[in-house]
């Protein structure tokens, strides 16, 4: 996952079924263990540098959207034994998996697959998933990344130390004894943090390699990554890399991709499952105008909120094209179907971002 190998690509999404489309097609992603390991051998042998999981532990009643979800940190074992070249990433709720467990089963992921395990820590924000667990959701994100902050500062001193220690914070008090072994490969794993909040991208500055947004755009400039590596470099001067996240609809002809998007996104999207989706993450008339909501629904539809990459493989490769001139580092992509599109993705679309040098050439065999 080192920036300086290149745009990154990655699979956003894919241990749950339908991905990020809030469709009701019959093609949409089943999510299924057997189609998630022939996915994760496609991507490895085509070159797709990492794998991301959504961790969901409650659905969203009444919708199609994530019936299913496979858990992250068992996902991640059986695919990091399946394949030999990609990353895969865990994502860990650091409310819900105590520190002393996570530091024991990431490290062991990364055992499994040779150095490739990644993490992707949640802070937390859905209030159905802290309630299943008995607890209470933090009542601000500042609460919810210290806490984080507290865990995470437990897995990392469990991965160095190597004699016991004993720890007693606000969030961990009375840890007695602590030590783990294995540890990580390389002494620690690649992380990434998914924030919008100024608190959640103030932990990502200080701890994450990568920050996940959904919020760039490239044609609003480089301000977003400016920041991240000036806070960054605020924080001990850290590199941290931008990822975006983005929905892809390729096809041979612009008009058959938007003909596919309006027949997913459009003709039989689950507007029920969008409305509880974006209500539950605060997209709601109490924070945003009418007018933002009837623009946000149909993104969210097509890939929960992400950007749009609809069209030719030329359109699409010039549009990654400009995310990279924009200083991201990479993209999280997600489809209706990986494993029917995916392929037609890294033929056409991936030689041309070789060609324009914002990867290198890909072995694919």
């Amino acid at each position: 996952m080192s920036t300086e190998n290149g745009f990154k690509l990655g699979l956003f999404a894919p241990n749950a079924s339908s991905g990020l489309a809030i469709t009701t097609v019959p093609e949409r992603w089943s999510g299924s263990w057997d189609d998630n390991v022939r996915l994760a051998v496609l991507a490895d042998r085509l070159g797709i540098d990492f794998l991301l999981p959504v961790g969901r532990w409650i659905g969203w009643p009444g919708t199609t959207f994530h019936e299913d979800v496979l858990e992250t940190i068992t996902w991640a074992a059986g695919l990091l034994a399946a394949t030999e070249r990609i990353s895969v990433f865990a994502t860990v709720h650091s409310a819900l998996v105590p520190p002393m467990v996570a530091a024991k089963q990431l490290a062991t992921l990364d055992r499994i697959g040779n150095g490739r395990a990644g993490l992707n820590i949640v802070a937390g924000w859905y209030q159905a998933e802290y309630e299943a667990f008995g607890l209470d959701l933090p009542g601000s994100p500042e609460q919810r990344y210290a806490h984080a902050q507290e865990w995470w500062d437990v897995v990392r001193t469990l991965w160095s130390s190597e004699r016991p220690f004993d720890h007693d914070g606000t969030y961990f008090p009375g840890l007695r004894g602590l030590h783990t072994s294995p540890r990580p490969a390389r002494g620690t794993l690649p992380v990434i943090n998914a924030a919008v909040s100024e608190a959640g991208r103030g932990f990502a500055t200080r701890n994450a390699d990568f920050l996940l947004t959904a919020a760039f755009d490239p044609r609003r400039g480089t301000a977003l990554v400016d920041g991240v590596r000036e806070a960054a470099a605020r924080n001990g001067g850290r590199g941290v890399g931008v990822l975006s996240n983005a929905y892809v609809v390729c096809r041979p002809t612009h008009a058959e991709a938007e003909e596919f998007l309006h027949y997913y996104a459009r003709e039989n999207a689950d507007w029920d499952g969008v409305d509880t989706v974006m209500s539950g993450q605060g997209i709601n008339p109490q924070s945003f105008s009418q007018e933002q909501i009837d623009m946000f629904r149909p993104r969210f539809a097509a890939g929960h909120g992400g950007h749009p990459l609809v069209g030719t493989p030329d359109e699409i490769a010039d549009t990654i094209i400009s995310f990279a001139q924009a200083g991201v580092s990479g993209i999280a992509l997600s489809f209706v179907d990986y494993l029917v599109e995916i392929e037609y993705f890294a033929s056409e679309v991936v030689p041309r971002l070789e060609k324009a040098g914002i990867r290198g050439r890909t072995q694919r065999s």
